[in-house]
């Protein structure tokens, strides 16, 4: 069927292919779709803030309580690191791999693995990877074992990177009696300390060692994990800020909203925040909730990647709200090209395209300009 339109709708579309397509081009602005401001409960993180100033003032104070939510005051004190080579290969011609432990107590000493190209400029930008929960962590990290999409220190090393994977505390070399991730005994040895206190501290002790590092540039360390080893990132960007770019991968959901909140305190096994429980209990939640700690990686280059059927759908859709709150300090900032968040729905991985996010991130924020730029083609 054939339609003729009146010329009065022709003109119109003229019009609207004018605004749409001629851009510099003065066109009366349309009243008819303004957009609806979102509102969510994540809008306390900028409520009142309408300069740099007032973020900075409100930033202390968030600073404070997030030292006081991992307990800060009860870590003990940093001792000499006492550093050790227990082994070294040199994997594919392309780095050479250590098997390093350093001391974090005057009692315990922390593993890692270490990893450092052949081939490397006079100073080389260096990450720190963060495995999630699993016994032989650092080992799936290096590439040793188990899934090899999360072998962040064989990949990033092949890309140029120094890169550091420590294990965390309650695996590896560290495995404790009761098993893999309890930390009874963490508790009856720091019983006013918290493990994400203890998990972040040490990993800021990681930090001290790449600085140690001639071929490390102490201005371009960036920190990522997945998982267990997302929150970390999260928790020593905004702990240490020597890490100049932070990027995680399904990290965990954040305290409101969510219906297994107490899993953050829990009485058995691996409890973050053991304090928290009698609070929790009585239905009261931290004073400080990871919007705000994002916000606290600021102004700083920060990446969050999650799926949308990680757990609970509806709280990875409140993540969505709170990750756009943690944007409105970026842009505050004056720089909201260092904030990005990406939701995907292949659940708890860490898929191609994931992986190329997160070390892209880091290639854009700590590698030089000439490293990421595009070029035309030459002409013959």
């Amino acid at each position: 069927m054939n339609m003729i339109l009146p010329l009065r709708y022709l003109l119109w579309i003229a019009v609207i292919d004018v605004a749409w397509f001629a851009p510099g081009l003065a066109v009366e602005p349309s009243t008819l779709w303004k957009p609806h401001v979102i509102e969510s409960s994540w809008d306390d993180l900028t409520e009142g803030l309408e300069t740099p100033v007032q973020w900075q003032q409100k930033r202390r104070i968030l600073k404070k309580r997030f030292l006081e939510l991992i307990r800060d005051q009860f870590k003990p004190e940093r001792v000499p690191l006492e550093l050790k080579i227990h082994e070294s290969v040199v994997v594919d011609q392309k780095y050479t791999r250590r098997l390093i432990s350093y001391q974090v107590e005057i009692d315990e000493r922390a593993h890692a693995y270490l990893g450092i190209p052949l081939e490397l400029p006079s100073k080389a930008a260096a990450i720190v990877a963060l495995h999630g929960t699993f016994a032989e962590g650092a080992q799936r990290a290096a590439g040793l074992v188990d899934n090899p999409d999360k072998a962040y220190l064989d990949h990033l090393c092949r890309r140029g990177y120094v890169v550091i994977a420590p294990e965390h505390f309650v695996s590896g070399h560290r495995l404790p009696q009761e098993g893999a991730y309890d930390t009874e005994a963490f508790y009856k040895k720091h019983p006013d300390w918290t493990a994400v206190g203890k998990s972040t501290w040490e990993h800021s002790i990681a930090i001290d060692v790449l600085t140690e590092l001639k071929e490390v540039d102490p201005q371009r360390i960036g920190a990522l994990g997945h998982s267990l080893g997302g929150q970390g990132a999260i928790f020593l960007a905004a702990y240490d800020e020597r890490i100049k770019v932070a990027a995680c991968n399904c990290s965990a959901p954040p305290f409101r909203h969510n219906p297994e909140v107490l899993s953050w305190a829990r009485d058995r096994w691996y409890s973050y925040i053991k304090h928290a429980r009698p609070g929790m209990l009585r239905g009261e939640l931290p004073p400080i909730d990871f919007h705000e700690i994002m916000a606290l990686i600021a102004p700083r280059a920060f990446l969050d990647v999650s799926a949308i059927n990680d757990g609970n759908s509806e709280v990875q859709r409140q993540r969505v709200l709170m990750l756009m709150s943690v944007m409105k300090i970026y842009q505050l900032s004056k720089v909201p090209e260092n904030f990005a968040f990406f939701i995907h729905g292949r659940g708890h991985s860490v898929s191609h395209e994931s992986r190329q996010l997160l070390y892209g991130w880091m290639d854009t924020h700590l590698l030089p300009l000439a490293a990421t730029a595009t070029r035309r083609v030459t002409q013959p």
